[in-house]
């Protein structure tokens, strides 16, 4: 019977390594990474550019598959090999949010948040009612209607939070998500994803070089040159 604390994790690598070859020069972008993401963990993974924060990202989020190694998702090995059952594992447990928005401009902000519920064939009526219920979720209800080329950068990134959360996912990925923001946005940006993590229980993970934002984190873990250098806990 497992213990209590393994109840909890949602995902755990173990061993994992990625490789990248161009031309005659190989790249060893992770060694060895083992780490155990528990339910509803706020997470910031930071490291300076070409640590292998990203690739460790969209390895946990299925985007990319690891040379070597194992995934489990809530105890069960998830096979790098299998491209179906890792394309279920991203349509049901991860959404996705990134630094430049990707929003359609002249999309409204409910169009660009329905747009996976599209994809995933529900019914319109559905689309719109869940919709407005993650864009309220994220404070634009009011702005619903409204284009994303006539959103702030805040205002886009939140409705991209809603995209990612649409779907109701365990694991919402943030990559940058505040690099194009300033400080004030940020902040606002980053009050949101505590607020998915502690009130909803939904697992964040954000990719970060900025040590402010990691610091709103409760657990920071560092990656330099492909491997794990530190794996803190926020005493808060």
């Amino acid at each position: 019977m497992p213990d209590q604390g393994a109840s909890t994790t949602l995902i755990e690598l173990r061993n994992l390594s990625k490789i990248f070859r161009t031309g005659s020069e190989t790249v060893h972008a992770l060694k060895n990474i083992n780490l155990t993401i528990k339910k509803g963990e706020l997470l910031a993974i930071v490291g300076p550019s070409g640590s292998g924060k990203t690739t460790l990202a969209h390895i946990i989020g299925g985007l990319t598959k690891p040379n070597d190694g194992e995934i489990l998702v809530k105890q069960e090995k998830i096979s790098i090999k299998n491209d179906k059952k890792m394309s279920l594992f991203r349509n049901r447990t991860v959404g996705f949010v990134f630094q430049n928005f990707s929003l359609i401009p002249h999309y409204s902000a409910i169009e660009n948040v329905a747009i996976p519920l599209v994809v995933a064939g529900i019914k319109p009526k559905q689309r719109r009612e869940l919709a407005q219920k993650y864009l309220a979720l994220v404070g634009l209800e009011k702005l619903a209607r409204r284009r994303a080329n006539q959103l702030s950068g805040g205002q886009r990134q939140r409705v991209a939070i809603a995209r990612a959360l649409v779907m109701r996912p365990e694991l919402i990925i943030a990559d940058e998500p505040t690099g194009n923001l300033d400080t004030t946005k940020s902040t606002e940006i980053m009050n949101v994803l505590r607020y998915l993590s502690q009130k909803q229980g939904i697992t964040v993970l954000i990719v970060t070089h900025d040590l402010q934002i990691a610091r709103a984190a409760t657990r920071v873990v560092t990656i330099t040159d492909g491997q794990i250098t530190g794996d803190a806990h926020a005493n808060k």
